[in-house]
């Protein structure tokens, strides 16, 4: 969670690498490797017990049902933030390689 917040809150960069190093993703590879490393991944899945593996993904996944009304909010409040001013401003500060001059909102 603080990495998380970390690059969500700041906005910085989060390049492939980085993201396996800090355990944001599983794995990662080249792109050109892409297609390989997900037929080797499923070739080890399905070559795996069958039963474990499907209890195994139950049990895990009883964490994301648990979390779908916090993450149902959280997305919903990010769709609120991509539609307000500051949307524009950050767009034009990108294009027109400035800082962002973000107007001060009321704090939650």
């Amino acid at each position: 969670m603080a990495k998380a917040k970390c690059y969500l809150l700041l906005c910085d960069q989060l390049l492939g690498e980085e993201a396996e190093r800090i355990g944001v993703v599983s794995m990662c590879c080249e792109d050109d490797e892409l297609d390989a490393k997900a037929i080797e991944v499923a070739g080890r899945l399905a070559a795996g017990p069958p039963s474990a593996i499907r209890w195994t993904k139950y049990a895990l996944n009883n964490w994301l049902r648990q979390a779908g009304p916090t993450f149902d909010a959280s997305l919903a409040l990010e769709f609120m933030g991509f539609t307000g001013p500051e949307v524009k401003e950050g767009l034009a500060a990108l294009v027109e390689k400035r800082p962002p001059a973000f107007q001060p909102d009321c704090p939650l």
